[in-house]
């Protein structure tokens, strides 16, 4: 299939253009405000406490994604001209910086409310998968980040990505890292679970998927490969993920 060419900007008034894939940040965090907002009273919160948990992590989304893009992607142009790193508009987002930059924000906003750190990540971890999964659609729609040639019969051909058919890993990473981890989450939480597994499940989960959806992804340029012709920055930064949150459900029951 040949990929059918979107301007990324989804509305142009003049002196401001709306981009695609900032819709897709504001769509996500739309979701997860009318998840949380649907999961408050049965978890004690009140609307304001999701509001507010919402703004903190959407802080961190925008400065720890950017500040780890930088750092673990782009580190050489960041060491030369530092004021990069505020260069939002250039593009340029890391997941495992803005889980960094999350975790920071919950910390945060823990000790403004008194509530226990793994009730609040356990508490939005089931939402997370949303703003996931319309940031891989916005990767879509901008025509980047896919994946190795291939001929299966899905293959797209991009148009940055040369005349050769592609995998489209930004929809892989959407259906596993969003829509089937989501589903997951949801369901696993419907019940009581012992604190920080809700938290444990959506690390292992994530890090699983995106280690499986690098082998078919082109590495980042900058890297290429790591080690042995196949590890990436990618997984590299996965693989803690998936231990430290097999550890923390392991961890939880055994407590439970």
């Amino acid at each position: 299939m040949n990929f059918t060419t979107i301007d990324p900007v989804a509305l142009d008034l003049g002196l401001i253009q709306i981009h695609w894939y900032g819709l897709m940040y504001l769509f996500g965090f739309l979701g997860a405000w009318l998840l949380g907002r649907a999961r408050a009273e049965r978890y004690g919160w009140t609307a304001e406490e999701v509001e507010d948990l919402l703004f903190y992590g959407a802080i961190g989304v925008i400065v720890g994604g950017r500040m780890g893009y930088a750092i673990f992607y782009d580190l050489t142009t960041t060491l030369h001209n530092p004021l990069n790193i505020i260069k939002v508009w250039q593009g340029g987002m890391s997941f495992h910086g803005g889980l960094l930059g999350v975790l920071t924000a919950f910390w945060f906003f823990a000790n403004k409310t008194g509530k226990s750190y793994f009730a609040i990540s356990d508490f939005i971890a089931p939402m997370v998968p949303i703003g996931l999964f319309f940031g891989r659609i916005g990767n879509f729609i901008n025509g980047e980040l896919w994946g190795k040639v291939t001929d299966v019969p899905w293959a797209i051909v991009f148009p940055s990505g040369g005349p050769e058919p592609r995998h489209p890993s930004q929809l892989y990473e959407a259906g596993l890292e969003g829509a089937l981890l989501f589903i997951i989450l949801w369901v696993y939480s419907a019940t009581p679970k012992p604190a920080g597994a809700v938290s444990g499940l959506f690390l292992l989960g994530y890090g699983f998927f995106r280690f499986l959806v690098e082998f078919v992804r082109i590495p980042d340029q900058q890297y290429g490969y790591l080690l042995m012709d196949w590890i990436t920055m990618g997984q590299i930064l996965s693989l803690p993920m998936i231990i430290f949150g097999g550890f923390l459900v392991f961890r939880a029951y055994q407590k439970a």
